[in-house]
């Protein structure tokens, strides 16, 4: 299957956060996030395993009692039920991925 970024609308999440689904299937999905400097996501768990690659801009995260500053070209992983949040200190770009799918991103 393939997924043109240009087709798809972008959803807005919280102040200063709008997300794409870029592609899923039940075992797995790939979303692009947009943050503009100083929105957050909230911290949060889920039942997904995430892993999130830092596609543009500086983003501070908490992974539970851990708290690192990341760049362009780094990723992070978060595990089922631990829980996370970031900051963008820069405007940037997140592409996350969760196994499996989050049902509620595209209901």
């Amino acid at each position: 299957m393939f997924a043109f970024n240009s087709d798809i609308t972008a959803t807005p999440c919280e102040p200063g956060v709008s997300r794409k689904v870029l592609t899923y299937s039940d075992e797995l999905m790939m979303c692009e996030i947009h943050f503009e400097k100083g929105a957050q996501g909230n911290t949060h768990s889920h039942k997904h395993l995430q892993i999130t690659y830092i596609a543009k801009g500086v983003f501070e995260f908490t992974i539970g009692d851990e708290t690192k500053i990341v760049r362009e070209g780094d990723s992070v992983y978060m595990p089922s039920g631990v829980s996370h949040g970031v900051v963008c200190l820069e405007e940037g770009i997140l592409v996350d991925v969760f196994n499996p799918k989050r049902d509620e991103f595209i209901h």
